[in-house]
This record gives C-alpha cells, sequence and structure tokens, in this order.
C-alpha cells in the first residue's frame, strides 16, 4: 500500500491508496512544532483504527509546503516504518515537465496535483486547488506544467 501525504499550511491529509483504489483518508491540523513521535501517535492510532498495519504500507509519498516539517515526517517514516519516504519537489521524475523559468519556485503540492490530473485525464487540463489559497494551474495534453 501507499500512503500519501500533502502536508500544507493549514492541513496534513493523508491517503492510503490500495492500487488505484483509496482505502483510508484523513486530514488533520498543520502543527510545526509538533515532534515526528506526536505525528506517528496520531497516524498509527488512525491506522488502527481502519485495521492497517503499518507492515501493510510499502511505501510512503510526500508533498510538503512546510519546510520545517520535512525533516519531521522523514523521522517519521524512518523511525516508524522503516521507509525512506519519496519528497515531491524539483528533480522528482513526475511524468510532467515544468515550464516555467524558475522550476524550483513551483510548490511541490501543485506539482503533485498537476500530475495527478496529467494522468487521470491525459489530455490538457486546468488544476483548481482549493486549500489555505486557492490555485489555478494548467497542464497541457504533452505533459507541460504551464504554471498558474
Amino acid at each position: 500500500m501507499l500512503l500519501a501525504i500533502d502536508t500544507g499550511n493549514t492541513n496534513v491529509k493523508i491517503g492510503i491508496f490500495e492500487g488505484n483504489r483509496i482505502r483510508a483518508s484523513w486530514a488533520i491540523y498543520t502543527r510545526i512544532n509538533q515532534t515526528a513521535d506526536e505525528y506517528a501517535v496520531m497516524l498509527l492510532n488512525m491506522l488502527k483504527n481502519q485495521g492497517i498495519d503499518t507492515q501493510d504500507i510499502s511505501d510512503v509519498a510526500i508533498s510538503c509546503v512546510v519546510p520545517p516539517l520535512r525533516r519531521t515526517l522523514n523521522q517519521l517514516f524512518e523511525r516508524y516504518f522503516n521507509l525512506k519516504p519519496l519528497m515531491v519537489g524539483p528533480g522528482i521524475k513526475t511524468g510532467i515537465r515544468i515550464r516555467m523559468d524558475n522550476p524550483r519556485e513551483v510548490g511541490s503540492d501543485r506539482i503533485a496535483n498537476a500530475t495527478a490530473a496529467h494522468h487521470i485525464y491525459k489530455g490538457t487540463v486546468i488544476v483548481v486547488a482549493m486549500g489555505t489559497a486557492t490555485a489555478f494551474d494548467t497542464v497541457s495534453k504533452a505533459g507541460d506544467y504551464l504554471g498558474g
């Protein structure tokens, strides 16, 4: 199973995927001062509540726009799951090309959303993300992230 995390400024959204099917999902408040152990208590309880064992998790992918939490989340998964998470960001092969003057300025959340939309819809798409801020992004049919 894949454990996917979207860490935003307001909420951390968590999803468990079995193939293409979402088995469970949760949202918790983003707390930048919370430790890896504190996040682990919440996550382990949520998994247990759904009958999911940590051994069932084979992969972890994280999109994080809150820099202080990147290290915390890495520690969480290395310590409690014995996994090194994939951190979405510049340089990660996603199947889309970032056609911006400075690709490093594109948030990992926007890259993840654009990648998912391109793979699901296979054509030109406008992605609307309604998180702490509302963001509009465009991906061409060829898989080029054109910005937003």
